[in-house]
């Protein structure tokens, strides 16, 4: 057996979707998108970033649709907000979020999407829960740097740390946590109806 084939044994895909028709795929793109819009709006304020669950749905995302179906789905997503429609935090839309504080989340977003998807591709999922744990942390903790690094641009360093950062390390542990808790259990049951 070679590595490629390795690969495809361990590759993680409960929804099928590397056998659907692209129809179906873009079907799930845009179930992906109102699932990110309502992630969205499951908040808690905070000033100049909120709190939502947009990093748990978006790596979600990457994990349950792959690197790049999930990339595009986020895009898709993002290009709903620059269209003006209400799908970020606070039902924000328009370009204005794209250039303020939380401009650099927003480019993190696709990024930590395809990074959660590409390490599920490659098994860091499922019923691996420490990998998978591990690989939602990465992300999490990637959207931090990106995001407080562009808020450090605007407000200086420490302020960018206490405000966009530190804040937000709690919860990207627990978040990754859940995401891992879920995608187990998704396995398991998947596995248990596969064989019923």
């Amino acid at each position: 057996m070679s590595l490629f084939d390795a690969h495809q044994v361990d590759a993680f895909d409960p929804l099928r979707l590397g056998q659907r028709s692209l129809a179906i795929k873009a079907v799930f793109v845009v179930a992906g998108t109102l699932a990110l819009a309502l992630a969205s709006q499951i908040s808690v304020p905070m000033v100049p970033v909120p709190i939502t669950m947009q990093t748990f749905a978006i790596t979600m995302i990457g994990a349950l649709y792959g690197w790049r179906l999930g990339a595009l789905t986020i895009l898709a997503w993002l290009g709903e907000a620059m269209l003006g429609f209400p799908v970020l935090a606070g039902g924000a839309g328009g370009l204005a979020p794209f250039v303020g504080p939380t401009a650099g989340y927003l480019v993190s977003f696709p990024i930590i999407g395809a990074l959660t998807g590409w390490l599920a591709e490659r098994g860091w999922t499922g019923d691996r829960v420490i990998r998978s744990f591990a690989s939602h942390l990465v992300a999490n903790i990637l959207c931090l740097v990106i995001g407080g690094g562009w808020l450090a641009v605007l407000i200086g360093a420490e302020k960018g740390w206490l405000l966009g950062v530190a804040p937000f390390i709690l919860g990207a542990v627990l978040k990754s946590a859940l995401a891992a808790a879920v995608l187990m259990g998704a396995k398991i049951y998947l596995g248990r109806a596969r064989l019923n």
